[in-house]
């Protein structure tokens, strides 16, 4: 009687076991069916969804495999009595240790390559195009200084030795390209479908530039400038993060992007001026 109490118990045990990874997997459709990310507002951005979206499946679809194939094997051999095993050969061995690393190989990192690329290519591979609105955004800790060009289209000229607590940037106001500069804090202004090139910059440590609606994340070294561009495509207003660990006041580094039409932008250029 014990031996079947015994055995019942492990049967019992083991499609319990069986039930919780079929839950599992069902629980992880049922979320990766959600729509994690913000609404989507630049150009490039729906190629860096379709990607993420092909990661969810392909990356998903294995992980949910694994849990039902785990869950089957143990409730069709829990119920067994004794413990048994087959001895396989090593050339099966082989072939399902090679076999499910290749497939997941060319369908997880193979993917990646051929729709990540393009999207690379196009952000980091070539230039903006000339038109391009050109803002420089300074991060420190903890906030983002934004400078735009006046008039003549260039930035002045600028010396860590100016810096001081009105002129954060360090502008040489003596430099005639500088005179005109626009100075904010926090509030980057730019039009909507048309190229921008940021100038990212930082006086002080590593920061990340992250826009989550734009699919924009990009960070800003201490020396060195380094040159983003993306196209806005929804008038509207965007939190910028900090996604650099990046002080004790990271989690305040927050700022905003303002995508405004072409007249309303001009308009607020002109008041600028």
């Amino acid at each position: 009687m014990s031996e079947k109490i015994r055995s019942s118990r492990s049967s019992f045990e083991g499609v319990l076991l069986a039930g919780v990874l079929f839950l599992i997997a069902i629980a992880a459709m049922v979320l990766a069916g959600r729509r994690w990310l913000p609404p989507l507002a630049s150009e490039h951005g729906a190629g860096i969804d379709r990607l993420m979206d092909y990661l969810m499946v392909s990356v998903g679809s294995l992980f949910i495999l694994g849990h039902l194939i785990l869950g089957i094997f143990i409730w069709r051999f829990s119920r067994q009595d004794r413990v048994t095993y087959r001895q396989a050969s090593p050339r099966t061995e082989r072939m399902w240790a090679l076999v499910p690393a290749l497939v997941m190989t060319v369908v997880a990192e193979g993917g990646v390559l051929v729709m990540g690329l393009p999207v690379w290519g196009k952000l980091y591979g070539r230039a903006a195009p000339p038109d391009a609105f050109t803002v420089e955004v300074t991060g420190e800790q903890f906030a983002w200084n934004v400078r735009y060009p006046g008039p003549d289209g260039r930035f002045g000229r600028t010396d860590p030795s100016l810096i001081a607590d009105d002129n954060p940037l360090g502008i040489d106001r003596r430099d005639p390209a500088a005179r005109d500069d626009i100075v904010h804090l926090g509030v980057v202004h730019v039009p909507v479908n048309r190229p921008v090139r940021v100038r990212l910059r930082s006086k002080d440590t590593l920061h990340s530039f992250f826009i989550p609606h734009f699919r924009l994340k990009q960070d800003a070294v201490p020396g060195m400038t380094i040159e983003v561009w993306f196209v806005p495509t929804q008038v509207g207003e965007y939190e910028i993060a900090c996604a650099e660990l990046c002080g004790f006041g990271h989690f305040q580094m927050r700022g905003l992007l303002r995508v405004l039409s072409p007249e309303q932008f001009s308009e607020w250029m002109a008041r600028q001026q």
